[in-house]
This record gives C-alpha cells, sequence and structure tokens, in this order.
C-alpha cells in the first residue's frame, strides 16, 4: 500500500462531502454548493495530509471535472472549468519565482548575500529578521507586487542564509533558524503591503472601492493613516514569532567572523553570480517600473528566468528538477480555480448579504464593537479564498456598506478593512500568491504556518484597531 496516502481520513473526507452534496441550503445556489463542498474537502485534504499537496489539489481538479461542479453543459467545459486555473498569470509568477530563486542558491550567489547580511546583522537571530524587514519596507513603496518582493526578493536571501547555517528545508534543522526566517518574512510582508498604496496590487482596487462610499485616499493619506499602527506591528512581529517558533540558533557572537571567513572562500565573485545579480537587478528594476515601462511583472519573471538558463546559469535539468514548483503548480492552480468560481456562482456575494442581515441587531451597539467584528468575519472568510485581490473584489464594498449602515464613521472602517486585506494574507498558505513560494521551501509545516499565521494575525488585528483607532483619532479622520 502506498504510505503516502492516508485512506481512513480520504475515505472520510470523500464520505462527508457526498453527504453535504445532496443537501444544499435552500437559498444558495446548487452549483455554488457543490463547488463549495469540492474546495472545503480540498482544503481538509491538504490540512490532513492525507497524500503529497499536489496529488490533492490534482484529485480535487478530477472530482471538480467529473461532477461538473460549476454547471457546465458538457463533459468539455467541464474540464476546461477544472483547468482554467492553470492560466492564470499569477500561478506562472509563482512557479517562475521558483526558479530564480534556485539561480540564487545554484550560483553561490544567495550564500554570499546572506553571508553579508550575517556580516553586519548577525549577532543574534533576531537581527537577522529585522535587517530583512527593513529590506522589504524599503522596497515596499515602489513594488506593487508583494508576491514579487517576498518570493522573489527577500525569499531567496532568506532560504540562503538559513541553509548557510545549516538549517535545511524539509529536515529537522529546519528549527534552527529557517522556520522561524520563512514564518517572519512573510508576516512582515503583510504589515510593508498594508503600508502603501503602491505595495501591494488589492492596494488601489480598495482606494477605488472605498471612493463609491465617500471616502478619499490619497497615497500620503494612506501612509499617514497606516504608519501608526504598523510600525507598532513591525516591531512587535519579530519578537512574538521569536517566542512562537523558538529557534534554536539564538546568539550568533562569531556570525561576523565567521561571515568574513566564508566569503573569503567564496573568493572573488564569479561569472555566474555576477550573471545571477545582474538579472536580480533588472528583475528588481523591472518588478518597480513595469507598469509604466508595459512589462507585466509575470512577463519580467520569465524574463529573467530565460536570462539565466541562455548565460547557463540554469539549466532545463535544473528547471525539470525543481519538484517544489510543479507540486506548486498544481496545488494552488486547484485552489485558485475553485475560489474563482466560488466567486462567478455567487457564493461570497450571498455570504457577504447574509452576514449584513445577521448583524442588524447591532445597529445599537457601540460601533468599535461592530467593527471589530465586521474585521474578523471578514479576516477569517479569507480560509475560503485563494488571492487577497479576489476577497477585496467580492467581499470589500459588502462589507463597507454593512459597516456604514450600521453606523460606523466611514474612514476608520474603510482603512480598517483594507489594511486587514494584507493582514489576511499569512493566515494559511494557500490564501496568497506569496504562500505557495514560502511554504513550497519546506521550514514550515502546515500545523507551524496555521498556527503561527492566526497568532499573529489576532496581534495585527488588535494592533490596528486599538492603535488604529487612536491614531486616526489623532490625525482627525473622525
Amino acid at each position: 500500500m502506498n504510505k503516502e496516502i492516508k485512506i481512513i481520513p480520504l475515505c472520510g473526507i470523500f464520505f462527508l462531502g457526498f453527504i453535504a452534496w445532496f443537501f444544499p441550503p435552500q437559498s444558495i445556489d446548487t452549483n455554488s454548493w457543490h463547488t463549495l463542498v469540492i474546495f472545503l474537502s480540498t482544503i481538509v485534504g491538504i490540512v490532513l495530509n492525507v497524500m503529497p499537496i499536489g496529488a490533492v489539489g490534482l484529485l480535487g481538479v478530477t472530482v471538480f471535472a467529473l461532477t461538473a461542479a460549476a454547471g457546465a453543459q458538457t463533459s468539455k467545459q467541464a474540464i476546461m472549468d477544472a483547468l482554467s486555473g492553470f492560466d492564470s498569470y499569477l500561478i506562472w509568477l509563482i512557479v517562475v519565482a521558483f526558479f530564480i530563486a534556485k539561480g540564487f542558491i545554484k550560483t553561490g550567489f544567495g550564500k554570499r548575500i546572506a553571508l553579508i547580511m550575517v556580516k553586519f546583522f548577525g549577532k543574534k537571530t533576531l537581527g537577522l529578521v529585522y535587517g530583512l524587514s527593513i529590506a522589504d519596507l524599503i522596497l515596499a513603496p515602489a513594488t506593487p507586487s508583494n508576491t514579487a518582493r517576498c518570493g522573489g526578493v527577500i525569499y531567496p536571501i532568506a532560504n540562503a542564509l538559513s541553509q548557510s547555517f545549516k538549517s535545511l528545508p524539509n529536515d529537522p534543522s529546519r528549527k534552527k533558524m529557517g522556520t522561524y526566517l520563512i514564518t517572519s518574512i512573510g508576516n512582515i510582508n503583510d504589515i510593508t503591503a498594508a503600508m502603501f498604496i503602491t505595495a501591494y496590487a488589492a492596494n488601489p482596487l480598495i482606494v477605488k472601492l472605498a471612493e463609491g462610499f465617500g471616502v478619499k485616499l490619497s497615497w500620503i493619506g494612506w501612509f499617514v493613516a497606516a504608519v501608526g499602527p504598523a510600525i507598532i506591528s513591525l516591531i512587535l512581529i519579530p519578537i512574538v514569532l521569536y517566542f512562537i517558533i523558538k529557534p534554536e540558533i539564538k546568539n550568533t557572537p562569531e556570525a561576523k567572523e565567521f561571515a568574513e571567513s566564508e566569503l573569503k572562500k567564496l573568493g572573488p565573485v564569479s561569472r555566474d553570480e555576477k550573471v545571477m545579480a545582474f538579472t536580480f537587478i533588472g528583475v528588481l528594476v523591472l518588478w518597480i517600473f513595469g507598469k509604466q515601462l508595459g512589462i507585466h511583472s509575470t512577463t519580467t519573471a520569465l524574463i529573467g528566468l530565460s536570462s539565466l538558463i541562455i548565460s547557463g546559469v540554469l539549466t532545463w535539468d535544473d528547471i525539470k528538477g525543481e519538484k517544489a514548483a510543479w507540486d506548486t503548480l498544481v496545488w494552488f492552480s486547484a485552489l485558485l480555480m475553485m475560489a474563482t468560481f466560488l466567486n462567478k456562482l455567487g457564493f461570497t456575494q450571498w455570504f457577504g448579504n447574509t452576514i449584513g442581515e445577521e448583524l442588524k441587531f447591532m445597529a445599537s451597539v457601540n460601533w468599535i464593537i461592530i467593527l471589530a467584528v465586521l474585521t474578523m468575519i471578514y479576516t477569517y472568510t479569507h480560509y475560503f479564498f485563494a488571492s487577497g485581490t479576489a476577497q477585496v473584489a467580492a467581499l470589500y464594498s459588502v462589507f463597507l456598506g454593512v459597516g456604514i449602515n450600521l453606523g460606523i464613521p466611514p474612514y476608520p472602517l474603510a482603512l480598517l478593512l483594507g489594511f486587514t486585506s494584507s493582514l489576511y494574507c499569512s493566515l494559511t498558505q494557500y490564501t496568497h500568491a506569496r504562500g505557495p513560494i514560502l511554504f513550497g521551501s519546506g521550514f514550515v509545516t502546515t500545523k507551524e504556518w496555521w498556527s503561527a499565521g492566526f497568532a499573529i494575525n489576532l496581534l495585527n488585528q488588535a494592533i490596528f484597531l486599538i492603535a488604529g483607532l487612536a491614531w486616526w483619532k489623532i490625525i482627525g479622520l473622525y
């Protein structure tokens, strides 16, 4: 029997999904319900690790096509629906980022960067996280893709840094440093994404939707509103994660000497490292200025990868052998496809309207309490999405309208929902495009990711609600 498959849990998921299939609520479209059943079953299969994650995704796609869950009238349309997630530019940005990260490791350029960082920030592991956080923060205002920023720039450095200390993926040694660094950069990326309109693809959409409710947010206005609570989060998150993850390597007083010694061993920068460095800078510049130049972020990633292949830094065998990337292509495409259909078929709209009806009784309650409740519901609804931008498009206006009708001042509500649209991105490994890159590294288990993501999200909610409201009162937003 295949030891990779947990037969009993897998059969249990099939049984419960089969029963639920035939009992859709009267208020929801049947196709929406069927899509939801397969979506939830796939997620439960991933959480329980009933099979390798790519295999779970493939099984979900197969069932979706076989049952024509989205309402397809022909078998051809059913399989086209099921495979629609594979043509997403977002998916290919993730996959190509995996390959580019391979170049950092293979050439040793990532190790060189890591050693330089160790030299300057390496007295303590905590200091290394703050160093990476500062780098993310500096890039954030001009990098509208936080996936590109974290997955394409910060992650390769953190990965190389971990491995330079013999903290290896898919190995018990990952807990020495790698688990802490990878978990930290994802959660920090949520904060930097919330600080600037131009730091996250969903932020301009939030600004546009908020205008429909009379809330006008400029670039500087957004930043001023975010900087108060965000700075607190940037300071506290690395410390809190330090106690949650408990990296085995804590003090590294010898790090500077170690780094200098290892840099000497590496010798002069090699030809491949120079190509990697040039490609890295070029990709970064195009990610920052691509919109002005008319070059899409995924196209930029492909340009970078093609450059590495043509120059010989990476071979096609390197690409074929990057199993984590191909694994991610399957499972993330499956979840993105189902989440997209949940939106198209009206489930997300129905869910938002249902929340509004259920909360009407709270009209007499203090608006701060209503704001906290709405924010929590909006946040944890994200478990049903594989894209932060998709949730913003589907639910932001719904929650904003409900909150204003219940008496919440428009600016605090619009801002908190807007910032939450970044803060919820680390709840799971599938709820944001950056997640598969970090999770696919092999440093963090599903349990570790979910528990740390939930704890940090609670902390961020408290900070942005309490400190945020105080700060917004000071600057006169309500």
